[in-house]
């Protein structure tokens, strides 16, 4: 499944409200996607999410907590805009986020832009995300 690194602390933030994800580039592929942590931490985004928790449904760990390096959720893109009026948008283009949801951290490297996730055949027979993705490809064109 693709998937997409995402810093921390954003990524878990998408996870507790943020409905947008910003980028440089606009996106064509829409549908669902995993959400990869890479292994550098945003400090000043920290600090952001800290003076705006109120947009956030849970409080914020604290910054040795967040699982960093592997996958850590999924999510579906439901539209690319260069506005919205989240006040998480900082553009110039946003990635419009919808059903967000964490799953079981599974880790892995990741990579710039969107990216295959492999994972060991052992963790897929195991792993009920891993079973969940193969029903959705089963049912979908897109994989």
């Amino acid at each position: 499944m693709r998937a997409l690194s995402i810093q921390q602390p954003w990524a878990w933030a998408i996870l507790h409200g943020k409905p947008v994800e910003n980028r440089t580039w606009p996106v064509r592929h829409m549908g669902p996607f995993l959400i990869h942590t890479g292994k550098k931490f945003d400090r000043e985004g920290y600090v952001w999410l800290l003076k705006n928790r109120k947009l956030l449904t849970e409080d914020i760990p604290h910054p040795d907590q967040f699982k960093m390096g592997g996958v850590i959720g999924r999510s579906n893109i439901v539209d690319c805009v260069d506005r919205h009026p989240s006040p998480f948008f900082f553009g110039p283009w946003g990635f419009v986020l919808k059903d967000s949801q964490p799953v079981d951290f599974i880790p892995c490297k990741g990579k710039l832009g969107f990216f295959e996730v492999k994972i060991g055949d052992k963790h897929r027979v195991e792993c009920g995300l891993c079973k969940q993705i193969r029903k959705e490809q089963e049912k979908c064109q897109i994989f």
